[in-house]
């Protein structure tokens, strides 16, 4: 059937591509929908409507390259993988197709949280500044504390009756989680919701790690997300939490933890690894943010 631009939560299962192997039915699942789908190894152009109600979108198994693109802009690779997880805020709808990589299945679990219970828990953490309150894009992240909710989720999926109290106890606690987590306040409460899309954060972020040790550009990455330098900054910031500029720091510092770690290389090796020429400044952000210094924290394997 044609794709609408907008649906809404209780119609949104009918357009993903894929078989679906699992879906709450019923009284029960009122204010959480959850959907798993089995998806084919290879998809055409296929169009995602949009929901003013909050996507969130875990790969369960396989691994796969996806494109999308917004608009008729430009195709944007991201990497699909299990364990892999999506937020998807009101916003525009975009096209995406993917192939798999690996010979497993390639399954997605779906599940849309009702703007009321949504509300409640912008409510519960941000009292009246709820209605300033907007959740944020998030594309390819990882997050064992929601991860242990779908699955429970999931779980309950699986039971001839689900429970009414149960299944929307863990949609207060999705709720509050992406309220504490992943929204941020805005300066009106009519402003846009939508920072970057989330598949063109992860393109820009991935271009980050793979060009860690390089002097940070602010322009550069604004040319390839297509806007001004101050729009750019303000959606990243809006996206993220944190501006370019801080991002890349804690990108650099992740690196170097996992590197003093897992490698033996010196302490000044692993500083200029991650761009940090002075050893001296690289052990004094380290220390600020890890509560050690290099070679402590090395120890502490």
């Amino acid at each position: 059937m044609p794709v609408p631009d907008t649906t809404s939560a209780e119609a949104f299962e009918l357009y993903p591509v894929g078989k679906k192997i699992a879906g709450g039915e019923g009284p029960a699942w009122r204010d959480v929908k959850a959907t798993v789908l089995a998806l084919p190894a290879v998809s055409g152009v296929f169009t995602m409507p949009t929901t003013a109600e909050p996507l969130i979108a875990l790969v369960t198994s396989g691994e796969a390259e996806a494109q999308e693109r917004e608009n008729g802009g430009p195709w944007l690779k991201s990497r699909l993988r299990a364990g892999s997880l999506y937020i998807t805020a009101a916003g525009a709808p975009y096209d995406f197709q993917w192939r798999t990589l690996s010979a497993k299945p390639l399954e997605v679990m779906l599940v849309l949280l009702s703007l009321p219970l949504f509300g409640e828990a912008l409510a519960d953490v941000f009292g009246a500044n709820a209605e300033f309150a907007r959740l944020r894009d998030v594309s390819g992240f990882e997050d064992s504390e929601l991860v242990a909710l779908l699955q429970r989720l999931r779980e309950e999926l699986a039971r001839p009756a689900a429970s009414a109290l149960y299944v929307r106890g863990i949609g207060q606690a999705l709720a509050v989680h992406l309220a504490r987590n992943y929204t941020a306040l805005t300066e009106c409460a009519r402003c846009e919701s939508a920072a970057l899309p989330g598949f063109k954060l992860r393109r820009i972020t991935d271009w980050m790690a793979e060009h860690l040790a390089e002097e940070f550009c602010l322009a550069r990455l604004a040319e390839q997300a297509g806007m001004s330098e101050f729009h750019f900054n303000r959606l990243f910031k809006r996206a993220t939490g944190v501006p370019p500029s801080q991002y890349q720091i804690r990108l650099r510092l992740d690196t170097a933890r996992r590197l003093l770690r897992e490698t033996d290389r010196s302490v000044i090796t692993i500083a200029n690894d991650v761009g940090y020429s002075n050893p001296s400044h690289f052990a004094r952000l380290f220390r600020k943010d890890a509560g050690l210094s290099p070679s402590d924290y090395r120890r502490q394997r």
